[in-house]
């Protein structure tokens, strides 16, 4: 590892990491370019020849993948892809298998699962005894009637029983749709009764940040919500025997437990079969709810954590989330298909104080730690130095998604956490369950870039008149198809909600909403949603540009940007600012904020208003919410525009409800 930062102000772009010779040849990656020059006698001499290939050879590429990772099949595929088309492509045509039988391959003492919550010590089941817990609750789903095609649902938090009943599910070739059990009644209500499930497994109530939430009363108005339910499997986790009045048809985790088979029979079921149901975040409408398959979530998981985060089996896998966001289903289950410890958390990062997970990573070894961009930047605006405080040896990589991170986020990661570690950010989503871009052990990290685009995953950044541009910003688009889109929406029978979610602005193209550039180098650089931009005089800037350089200010702990224009009709840009205790926004300030903007971002792009507020709104994954409060200042009706039960602080929204009347009633725009 050789380490180029010099003391000069951090810029984008910038080198701060190379992985050394020796992890590069360790790495999976490696690995399998040798293997591909041994079987296939392709023999390639960059990252870059590779991603070429897999994106211009797609059926080649992801019949490697199968083979590379050893996929079993109850049933061969007799085709890699049925064409080339979007939506529509078909992946391994005529193969069976099932996914929780790879992630339960291994069997033996090794921990399967570290957990740790709050108010609970370290506890540890190996990969033995996990298989013998889904053996047991899989036995008893099939004595409830379960059976392949129905749907089973969990009000659950992240803990090792979430896994367990996924992976029971899961065998069973039964769909599986999760809700963390600090969603409300109707978020909860909205996701799950789309598709009418039979079975709800719940946890009594939940600890976050301190305080204890009880979810009894909760539960008996969701199950009154559900009519097609007939079991709801009872976790105690809150209370050793919490009350049961009220509730129908409760059975008790433990007595699931109880089951004793002989064995687990893994239900064969096609590559396309429906493996969960993720749901979008839920902020505006009803959500969408998105099936994936079996094999396109197994094949690129496989590909995604193995190459891409370089898992391995002697790793331990941490990526702090909750049971609500797509990184419980990328990377505590995708992490038992490589064999690894997943290290899972239930919990509030911000309890008792920030440096929770840090000694999280100290007491578990972790060797991978992921999180979000805005807990870096965190960490960094309240001056944590992590790599001083705690024994981080066994760490060897950090990871991030969620929101964009500053060059001065990723500069304070070597500064104050480990010179020598790959800090690798991803931008994918809940729709493909995956990144499309994300990080790699072979590539050097440069300040607030993603190292590469993914492998299999056709990239490209389009301009207005859909031509694909490099050093440019433009719409992100994915142009060849991938193993784990959507099989479809739930109740989308003609799929016209489908096309007009992905394919509307580009035909044929998914178009995923965000805003991208690809520089020469092949490395990325995330601006946000697209849906969220800034536009003056016909240039585009994201709101990460805004909050690069307004949260740097001494005086500002956080912001909101947020654009009123109409297609057609210019309105005004709206800055919202949380200040530091003791500091107000008088004149003088708001003219500092503008100047340093009309100075770092643009001249077109400085706020026309400024106003300070008590909070951000965010929602349950830290991502501010600034869709919906623009939605909000153009007039749209609260229950439209905004759902409090998908936010972190429903009552921040609060003040820019009061505020968007006071505009007009002053008919400001």
């Amino acid at each position: 590892m050789t380490c180029r930062r010099k003391e000069e102000e951090v810029y984008e772009g910038m080198l701060l990491w190379e992985p050394s010779d020796e992890r590069k040849a360790q790495a999976n990656i490696t690995r399998y370019m040798r293997w591909l020059k041994e079987t296939r006698g392709l023999d390639f001499n960059s990252y870059d020849d590779l991603w070429q290939w897999s994106v211009t050879q797609l059926e080649d590429f992801w019949a490697s993948q199968w083979e590379f990772w050893g996929v079993k099949a109850y049933r061969p595929y007799t085709q890699v892809l049925s064409e080339r088309r979007m939506p529509g492509a078909r992946w391994f045509l005529g193969a069976e298998l099932n996914f929780a039988e790879h992630a339960l391959r291994r069997r033996d003492e090794h921990p399967a699962v570290v957990f740790r919550s709050e108010d609970r010590p370290f506890t540890t089941l190996t990969y033995a005894e996990l298989f013998g817990q889904v053996a047991a609750v899989a036995s008893a789903l099939r004595r409830m009637g379960v059976q392949r095609g129905d749907r089973v649902v969990a009000y659950m938090p992240n803990i090792p029983q979430t896994i367990v009943a996924f992976l029971a599910t899961a065998s069973l070739g039964a769909v599986w749709a999760t809700c963390s059990p600090d969603f409300g009644v109707r978020s909860t209500v909205d996701r799950f009764r789309q598709i009418e499930p039979q079975v709800l497994f719940a946890v009594d109530g939940y600890q976050y940040n301190g305080r204890l939430f009880d979810r009894i009363g909760v539960l008996r108005e969701i199950q009154n919500e559900l009519p097609s339910l007939c079991k709801t499997v009872l976790v105690p986790y809150l209370k050793e025997k919490p009350s049961t009045e009220g509730l129908k048809n409760v059975v008790w985790w433990n007595e699931l437990l109880s089951e004793r088979p002989s064995e687990l029979i893994f239900e064969p079921v096609p590559f396309d079969h429906p493996l969960w149901v993720l749901y979008s975040s839920g902020t505006t409408g009803l959500p969408k709810a998105i099936v994936h398959g079996h094999g396109g979530i197994l094949i690129e998981l496989l590909k995604a954590l193995g190459l891409h985060i370089d898992l391995k089996p002697e790793d331990r896998f941490f990526w702090y989330t909750n049971t609500g966001w797509v990184m419980w289903n990328l990377a505590v289950v995708g992490g038992l298909l490589h064999g690894a410890t997943v290290v899972i958390y239930d919990g509030s990062v911000g309890y008792p104080d920030l440096r929770t997970l840090w000694r999280l990573a100290e007491e578990a070894r972790l060797t991978f730690f992921g999180t979000s961009g805005p807990f870096i930047e965190t960490c960094r605006r309240t001056g944590l130095s992590p790599g001083r405080e705690f024994d981080l040896t066994h760490l060897k990589s950090i990871g991030y998604t969620g929101a964009p991170c500053s060059p001065e986020g990723f500069k304070w990661v070597y500064d104050h956490v480990k010179k020598d570690v790959l800090l690798g950010s991803a931008s994918g989503g809940t729709d493909v369950c995956t990144g499309f871009v994300g990080s790699c052990p072979l590539l050097p990290v440069h300040a607030g870039e993603t190292q590469c685009r993914c492998l299999g995953v056709k990239v490209e950044a389009y301009n207005e008149q859909g031509q694909s541009v490099v050093e440019e910003v433009g719409e992100m688009v994915i142009t060849e198809p991938m193993p784990s889109m959507p099989l479809f929406l739930w109740n989308d029978p003609d799929g016209s909600r489908y096309r007009e979610s992905y394919f509307e602005m580009f035909p044929g193209v998914w178009q995923h909403g965000d805003w991208i550039k690809i520089t020469k180098r092949g490395s990325c650089v995330i601006y946000g949603r697209s849906d969220s931009t800034i536009k003056r005089a016909g240039v585009r800037l994201g709101a990460s540009d805004f909050y690069r350089v307004v949260e740097e200010m001494p005086e500002v702990t956080d912001s909101l940007v947020v654009d009123t224009s109409l297609l057609g009709s210019e309105g005004k840009v709206f800055l919202f600012v949380v200040l530091k205790e003791g500091v107000t926004l008088d004149e003088e300030l708001k003219q500092q904020i503008r100047e340093r903007l009309r100075r770092e971002v643009s001249p077109r792009h400085v706020p026309d208003e400024i106003y300070a507020i008590p909070e951000v709104p965010r929602t349950l994954n830290f991502k501010k919410l600034e869709v919906p409060v623009r939605k909000i200042l153009l007039g749209t009706p609260e229950e439209k525009a905004v759902n409090r039960d998908a936010m972190m602080n429903p009552q921040s929204i609060d003040w820019f409800i009061q505020f968007a009347r006071s505009l007009q009633s002053k008919a400001l725009y």
